[in-house]
C-alpha cells in the first residue's frame, strides 16, 4: 500500500529536480537557437542541442549523485531527465523563433518610425493619408530675423495631408520641404508626434530671387509678350535684334499684375499631387492661389537666368521676343496611363516571415508564372532597388512594389502575408497564367 505514495513522491522530487537543473542547459539552448537564427539564418539540429543540453545537466546530475549514490538509479533521475530535454527542446524552439521574427536592423529610430498612432490615419480608398496640423505658436529660429505676425499666423493655422505609410522622420523632411517651398522660408524645423501634430520653427524669406539664380547664371528682367500660362522654371528662348538667349524662368508678371510691385516668394505646389512639377508657379503674393499664380498672358515683364555672357546682351534690349521650349511629358505618369488602359494596377505588398518568398531570389519565386504579377521596385529598409534583377534576394519585411490585374494582386498578398498560402497560390495562378498570356508590357 505504500509503493503508489512513494512512487508518486519520486515523480514529484524528479519534476522538482528536472525543472531547476534545466535552467542553465534551456538557457544555453535558447541562446544557440537564437544567434545562429538571427546572424546566420541556419537553424540548429535540434537533436544537437538536445545532447548539448543533457551534458550540462549530466553534469549537475553527476554532483548530486556523489551526495546521493542511489539517485542514478532511481526513478527520480529519469523524470528530472526527461524534463531537462523537454525544456531545452522548447527553449531551443523559441529561440530559433524569435530569432526570425526579430528585426534585424533594431534601432531607436526604427521604433520612433513606428510611431504614428491609427487615430491620426484616414482612410482614402486603397490608402491611408495623415493630416498634419502645426500645434502651439510657431517658434522663432535662432540667428534669423522673427517670422512676420501675418505668415506665423498662415503657419498655426496650416494644414498638410501626406501618405500615411511614412515614417515620422520622413513625414517631417516632406513637411519641412513643403513649408520651404510654400512659403521660401530660409530655414524651418519641423518635428511630429504619434498624433500628426507638428512643433514648427522657421525664419523668414531672405534673398528669395537670389537664391533660385543656379550657380554661374544671372538674373535679367526683360519686357516681353508674355505667353498664357508661362510659370516658373520653364524652358524660354528670348530673341532680340542681335542675338538668341537661352534661359529659365525665375517669375513672370503679366497684365494687370505686370504693374504690381515684385513679390518675395513662389507659390506654393502641393509636393504629392499629381501636377507636374515642371509647370510650377511663379512668384506671386502670399494669399494668392495656384490657379492665379500664373501669367495671364500679355505684354509684361520676365525675370530670367541666363548665363553670364549673354546677361549684357539682355540688358541693352529694351523688349524682345519670347518663345516657350517644349519639355516633353512625365514618363512616370505615363507609365501609370498605359498600365491602368491596360487594366493593370500598383500595390505595396510587404513579405511576411517564413512565406514562400522569405529568402528566395525574384528569379527563383518565378512570380509572373506563378501569380501573374510583375515587380517594379523593392524597398528594404530605406533602401530602394527599382527594377529588380532575377538575383535580388527576397527576405521577410521587404517591400515589393507589384503590377498586375486586381484579381492576380489580390492572390499575391495574401501569399506575400500567409506561410500556408503558396500552394494556393501556386495552383491558382497556374490557370490564371495562360489566361493572360495576351497581356501586353508588365508581364513580359
Amino acid at each position: 500500500m505504500l509503493l503508489v505514495p512513494d512512487l508518486l513522491v519520486e515523480l514529484l522530487l524528479g519534476i522538482y529536480i528536472g525543472v531547476l537543473t534545466a535552467v542553465v542547459p534551456a538557457l544555453v539552448a535558447w541562446s544557440l537557437g537564437f544567434t545562429f537564427k538571427y546572424f546566420t539564418g541556419v537553424t540548429i539540429p535540434g537533436f544537437g542541442v538536445l545532447v548539448f543540453g543533457v551534458a550540462i545537466a549530466g553534469i549537475q546530475g553527476g554532483l548530486l549523485g556523489l551526495l546521493d549514490p542511489q539517485f542514478v538509479a532511481s526513478p527520480t533521475a529519469l523524470v528530472s531527465a526527461l524534463v531537462v530535454m523537454m525544456a531545452t527542446l522548447y527553449a531551443h524552439a523559441q529561440g530559433d523563433k524569435m530569432g526570425a521574427e526579430f528585426p534585424r536592423r533594431f534601432t531607436v529610430r526604427g521604433l520612433r518610425e513606428r510611431g504614428l498612432s491609427a487615430d491620426a490615419v484616414e482612410r482614402v480608398g486603397r490608402f491611408g493619408q495623415v493630416r498634419v496640423r502645426v500645434a502651439g505658436e510657431v517658434g522663432d529660429v535662432e540667428g534669423y530675423p522673427p517670422l512676420p505676425d501675418d505668415l506665423r499666423a498662415t503657419l498655426r493655422d496650416g494644414e498638410w495631408t501626406f501618405p500615411a505609410d511614412l515614417p515620422l522622420s520622413e513625414l517631417e523632411l516632406r513637411l519641412e520641404e513643403r513649408l520651404r517651398t510654400d512659403h521660401d522660408l530660409a530655414e524651418v524645423s519641423a518635428s511630429i508626434d504619434s498624433r500628426g501634430r507638428a512643433t514648427v520653427s522657421a525664419a523668414p524669406p531672405a534673398g528669395a530671387l537670389s537664391r533660385r539664380v543656379p550657380k554661374g547664371q544671372r538674373a535679367v528682367s526683360v519686357d516681353a509678350l508674355v505667353p498664357t500660362g508661362l510659370a516658373r522654371n520653364d524652358e524660354v528662348t528670348v530673341s532680340t535684334a542681335e542675338t538668341t538667349v537661352d534661359g529659365t524662368v525665375l517669375s513672370a508678371r503679366s497684365g494687370e499684375s505686370a504693374s504690381a510691385p515684385p513679390t518675395s516668394r513662389p507659390a506654393a505646389l502641393d509636393a504629392d499631387s499629381d501636377e507636374d512639377p515642371d509647370e510650377s508657379v511663379s512668384s506671386v503674393a502670399p494669399t494668392a492661389s495656384a490657379a492665379g499664380a500664373r501669367a495671364t498672358g500679355g505684354d509684361g515683364r520676365v525675370t530670367l537666368a541666363v548665363p553670364r555672357r549673354d546677361a549684357e546682351t539682355l540688358l541693352g534690349t529694351e523688349s524682345a521676343d519670347l518663345r516657350v521650349r517644349a519639355r516633353g511629358t512625365r514618363r512616370e505618369f505615363e507609365l501609370l496611363s498605359l498600365l491602368r488602359r491596360d487594366g493593370k494596377r500598383i500595390q505595396r505588398v510587404e513579405l511576411a516571415a517564413g512565406g514562400p518568398l522569405d529568402g528566395v531570389t525574384l528569379g527563383e519565386a518565378a512570380l509572373r508564372e506563378r501569380w501573374s504579377v510583375a515587380v517594379l521596385a523593392v524597398r528594404r529598409g530605406g533602401t530602394w532597388t527599382v527594377a529588380p534583377r532575377g538575383t535580388t534576394q527576397l527576405g521577410a519585411g521587404d517591400e515589393l512594389y507589384v503590377v498586375g490585374s486586381r484579381e492576380a494582386l489580390d492572390r499575391f498578398e495574401e501569399v506575400g502575408r500567409s506561410p500556408n498560402a503558396a500552394e494556393a497560390g501556386r495552383s491558382s495562378s497556374d490557370g490564371a497564367t495562360g489566361r493572360r498570356s495576351g497581356d501586353s508590357g508588365v508581364n513580359r
